[in-house]
């Protein structure tokens, strides 16, 4: 499974709330891959950082009914603007009956996992 050879894999949570980010070179961009044991293609966002402006753009195309494109731009804007590298991020999270402390436990496992991520590009001198 591609999965396996992923150039970065890391895992943050436990439980419902339990959340892997994989990603790869791709030459000088990134492709990302955030998800929990449901894995499914829910969103993919892209982001790019514009060195001119010093800004970061997101774009995000989403499937019907699925919410991961929240998840999706927020890992896509947050990647780019640290690594000044385009990333392109596929999102699937899926939780029945999800209660509103599991999202926000996510989204902070998906933060911790932005965040180290980032540590170890910047470590690695991207």
């Amino acid at each position: 499974m591609l999965l396996n050879k992923a150039d970065y894999r890391l895992v943050k949570g436990g439980g419902r709330t339990k959340i892997y980010l994989a990603a790869w070179h791709t030459g000088d961009d990134l492709l990302v891959y955030i998800y929990n044991k449901n894995i499914h293609l829910g969103a993919v966002a892209t982001g790019e950082f514009d060195n001119g402006t010093g800004r970061t753009t997101t774009s995000i195309i989403s499937r019907l009914g699925h919410k991961d494109d929240a998840v999706a731009q927020r890992v896509a804007y947050a990647i780019a603007k640290h690594t000044k590298r385009a990333t392109c991020v596929v999102a699937g999270i899926h939780v029945d009956a999800i209660t509103q402390a599991e999202i926000a436990e996510i989204l902070a496992n998906c933060d911790d996992l932005i965040q180290e991520f980032v540590l170890r590009k910047l470590e690695s001198k991207l």
